[in-house]
């Protein structure tokens, strides 16, 4: 082998240790600590968290009495189908409906994700959410999972909605009832985490989003870390909505962009999104 080969090889090796590193942590935000004012009523922060792992939450806590404030379920594409819903990242979602927050719903069918090219659903196909659902006062999903209901004038509630069902969205179990994290929850699993909660008023929605399976930035929390953080940020009752790679938290930044807060992975791509079913989004009048 030549000097000069050895000397190219030498490069290349050079560029690939610092290519593939840059490429795995484009995109993501900075796992340090954070807390900001989005808008009136509306708070974000990113908590890191290094033990017994690290793993980076992302929570946003709405007072439900601001002026200017409204929900938004995804609404059906086709009501009279078995798959009312067309699949959507949540980027798109906020895009589409002009919102200001977005984050991903509930689990949803049919779904598979083998590998990078054997996946669904792609975007625009159909699905269904798994629950019931309903976005301004159009119902399109019925089952038997926890329910966050929240009403034309902001009332969040999970056990019963507050006068005619407006807004609708299930999630996968319980987490935290009555102020109290739910008995049995994985305490061993980490993973990418959605969940949605309310305080005890209910006063406050707040949403949180755990970046996962990312080594070396977030691996993740398990049920029962996300129920202890919930608590930590005041929620009497929360349900777990639908994670891994649908795990997903946009906003409409100050320049009327969209800009993705957490590490989406989707197909072991961190900063992919994944086209999912439903969604949970917030209008906020500016």
């Amino acid at each position: 082998m030549t000097k000069k080969l050895k000397i190219i090889l030498a490069l290349f090796f050079l560029f690939i240790c610092i290519a593939i590193p840059a490429l795995y942590f484009s995109g993501r935000p900075l796992p340090t600590e954070k807390k900001l004012s989005l808008y009136d009523g509306i708070t974000y922060r990113r908590k890191v968290h290094t033990e017994p792992r690290l793993w980076i939450a992302h929570i946003i806590t709405i007072d439900l009495h601001t002026d200017g404030i409204s929900f938004l379920v995804t609404p059906p594409d086709d009501r009279k189908s078995d798959t009312p819903l067309n699949a959507r990242t949540t980027t798109t979602f906020l895009r589409d409906y002009n919102l200001q927050i977005a984050v991903n719903g509930g689990e949803f069918s049919p779904w598979h994700s083998n590998s990078f090219l054997d996946y669904y659903p792609h975007v625009g196909d159909p699905v269904a959410p798994t629950g019931f659902a309903a976005s301004r006062g159009k119902k399109y999903s019925e089952g038997n999972r926890p329910v966050l209901y929240i009403s034309k004038d902001n009332v969040a509630t999970f056990e019963k909605p507050s006068g005619k069902i407006y807004n609708a969205i299930s999630g996968s179990h319980m987490l935290i009832v009555e102020g109290e994290p739910i008995e049995g929850l994985d305490s061993e699993i980490p993973a990418p985490r959605t969940a949605l909660g309310v305080d005890f008023g209910p006063d406050r929605l707040v949403i949180v989003v755990v970046d996962g399976r990312q080594p070396f930035y977030s691996e993740g929390a398990t049920l029962t870390q996300l129920a202890d953080l919930m608590i930590e940020y005041g929620v009497y009752t929360a349900m777990n909505m639908d994670g891994g790679g649908s795990s997903t938290l946009v906003i409409e930044n100050e320049r009327g962009k969209s800009e993705v807060l957490n590490s989406p992975i989707d197909s072991h791509i961190p900063g992919r999104e994944r086209p999912v079913a439903n969604h949970l989004g917030v209008y906020v009048e500016q």
